[in-house]
C-alpha cells in the first residue's frame, strides 16, 4: 500500500481484530502490506482511546470571527479607495487585534470585493485624431469585397 494513502475505517477494524486475535503486529503489517509503524501506531491509538477511526484535524484557528469579517467588508465599502493596509490599521484601532494586509485582502475577496486596476492607455493627441479621421474618410466608400481582403489584428 502507498505511504500517502489513509487506511479506511473498515481496514482499521480488520487490523485491530487481527491483533486482538493474538497475532503479532509484524505479522499483521505484512499480511495487509502496511508499514509496521502504521499498524503499531494504530494499535497504540486504539488502546488509549478505544476507537480505531481517524481523527481529522481542524486546521489553523481563524484570526477573525464572522462578525469581524463583516466589519472589514463594511469598512472597505464605506470608502472604496482605501487600501488593505489602511483597512487593517482601522481594524487594529477599532478592535485592538492586529491582522495582516493579506488577511484583509482574503476577507474582502470572500466578501465580493476584488481589487481592480484601471487600464492605463495612451491618450490620443490632436495629430492622432486627425490621422484617424483622414483614414476613415479615405475608406468610407469601400465595399464588402474590399473589406474582405483586410485582416484585423483583434480577430
Amino acid at each position: 500500500m502507498s505511504s500517502r494513502h489513509h487506511i479506511d475505517d473498515f481496514m482499521r477494524g480488520r487490523i485491530i481484530g487481527k491483533i486482538e486475535e493474538g497475532r503479532k503486529i509484524t505479522d499483521v503489517a505484512m499480511g495487509f502490506d502496511i508499514a509496521h509503524s502504521v499498524v503499531s501506531r494504530l494499535w497504540k491509538s486504539f488502546k488509549t482511546t478505544g476507537m480505531c477511526s481517524r481523527q481529522h484535524g481542524e486546521g489553523r484557528v481563524r484570526s477573525t470571527t464572522p462578525a469581524e469579517d463583516r466589519y472589514i467588508v463594511l469598512s472597505a465599502k464605506r470608502n472604496r479607495y482605501t487600501t488593505a493596509q489602511q483597512v487593517a490599521n482601522q481594524f487594529l484601532a477599532a478592535s485592538g487585534k492586529q491582522i495582516s494586509r493579506k488577511t484583509v485582502a482574503r476577507r474582502l475577496r470572500r466578501g465580493g470585493l476584488n481589487a481592480r486596476r484601471p487600464v492605463v492607455c495612451v491618450p490620443l493627441t490632436r495629430q492622432h485624431r486627425t490621422a484617424r479621421l483622414q483614414w476613415c474618410r479615405e475608406h468610407h466608400n469601400w465595399t464588402e469585397q474590399d473589406w474582405a481582403c483586410v485582416l484585423f489584428s483583434d480577430e
